[in-house]
């Protein structure tokens, strides 16, 4: 019977035939938690009485890094106490966000089955594993058995052509593709993607495709694995390492198929409070902003910078704007400085902090204030998201998060390119 990406995949690691809507018990081949997830897990698996992890793991701290409070402070000690207990690995501060230093360190190969303890664990898809996110409990019993139960999705296909217009990135796409098919347009469902404009794209724009994939629903979604996946791959893992290329089959199964020609989308944005709620930047230029946040696990690698970089280039920040970039990782940082982006971040009135989820999740840098509006790179924007539910949240782009920092307001980037 032929199969899409997500059948063939759930079918090996349950070691039998299976297919959508089927329920198995799937052999793990990772899983992770981070340090707003992972002190429920370090307690089930000792409630458990686990002597031997059953799976590969490891735990991130990022997403309050470094601690802000005596209580995240214990936390992380947990974490490193545990880790030193299982000789698991752990990234600890200023390493970046797990979405990026898991899969930058070739942690996570394409066929794999992968469960993270973080709801946008969608990401490695990019690279052809079938990644997804589960509770902590989950990832325990993960640990404690070395599988878990799932439940085949239904796939649908996303056809991607045309011609990107300059000034125009995947993080447009996505957004575009959001506002159309809605938060709820993939529930439950596996997401294939294809076309010339995801065969044209890099590795960090279909990262940022795959990282989004939960805010329409999905439960996984899956890139091709083609020569650039390779390369990107090759350089982590090593030229010798087999990878295993899991294509569908050409009569599999679809639940639905979609195309999008790309030759006239434009620099697109969310605004509050749903991330399905699109307008075109232009359309916007009246509102005003208090606060640009460049960075996460969508839009926070080397790629989103230069872009970023290319638009604040001999510019200046707004002067009642606050400009704050995050590198997603020590390796993303590092290369910014190699680069020279850095260097002009700070000289257009930008503030670095150190790798990781930054203002993203609220628990620290970057809190707004009541009634302020923040334009910002992440992947969410509903109340609270950013630490303060009287906010006003607006996704975009890195070019388009850049522009906005400049003018004041939200405004096209398609000037700057």
């Amino acid at each position: 019977m032929s199969k899409t990406i997500a059948e063939k995949i759930l079918s090996k690691h349950a070691g039998k035939d299976l297919c959508a809507g089927d329920f198995a018990l799937c052999k793990i081949d990772f899983c992770f938690g981070q340090d707003g997830t992972s002190s429920i897990i370090i307690d089930r698996i000792k409630e458990l009485g686990v002597k031997n992890l059953k799976t590969k793991f490891c735990m991130v701290i990022d997403h309050s890094a470094p601690s802000p409070s005596i209580g995240v402070s214990r936390v992380h000690k947990k974490m490193r106490d545990f880790s030193k207990a299982f000789s698991t690995k752990i990234f600890d501060i200023g390493c970046g966000v797990c979405h990026q230093v898991i899969p930058e360190s070739g942690l996570v190969l394409p066929g794999d089955l992968v469960i993270g303890a973080d709801s946008h664990t969608c990401t490695y898809g990019a690279i052809g594993a079938f990644s997804t996110g589960m509770g902590s409990t989950d990832l325990a019993i993960a640990l404690s058995t070395g599988r878990n139960w799932f439940k085949v999705p239904l796939t649908i296909k996303i056809i991607i052509k045309g011609k990107l217009p300059r000034g125009v990135f995947a993080k447009d796409i996505i957004l575009h593709i959001i506002g159309k098919l809605k938060a709820d347009g993939a529930t439950y469902k596996a997401v294939e993607f294809s076309g010339p404009v995801i065969d044209n794209m890099t590795l960090d724009g279909r990262f940022t495709i795959s990282n989004m994939l939960v805010e329409m629903g999905a439960k996984a979604g899956f890139m091709p694995v083609d020569k650039k996946t390779l390369a990107w791959l090759a350089q982590r893992v090593g030229k010798n390492k087999r990878i295993e290329k899991i294509t569908a089959d050409k009569s599999a199964f679809y639940e639905n198929k979609y195309e999008f020609d790309v030759s006239k989308l434009k620099p697109s944005v969310s605004l509050p409070h749903s991330v399905d709620n699109v307008a075109d930047a232009l359309s916007l230029k009246k509102v005003k902003i208090n606060q640009a946040f460049l960075g996460t696990c969508t839009n926070g690698r080397i790629e989103d910078l230069k872009a970023a970089a290319k638009v604040l280039n001999k510019r200046k920040v707004h002067p009642e704007v606050r400009m704050i970039i995050a590198p997603s990782s020590r390796q993303v940082y590092l290369d910014a400085i190699k680069s020279g982006l850095v260097d002009i971040f700070i000289k257009a009135g930008a503030a670095i902090v150190a790798p990781g989820c930054g203002p993203c999740v609220g628990t620290h840098n970057g809190v707004p204030s009541d009634g302020e509006v923040v334009i910002s790179t992440a992947n969410r924007n509903f109340k609270g998201r950013m630490g303060n539910p009287a906010a006003f949240i607006y996704l975009a782009s890195p070019a388009t998060v850049a522009a906005s920092a400049i003018k004041g307001y939200i405004a096209d980037p398609r000037s700057y390119f």
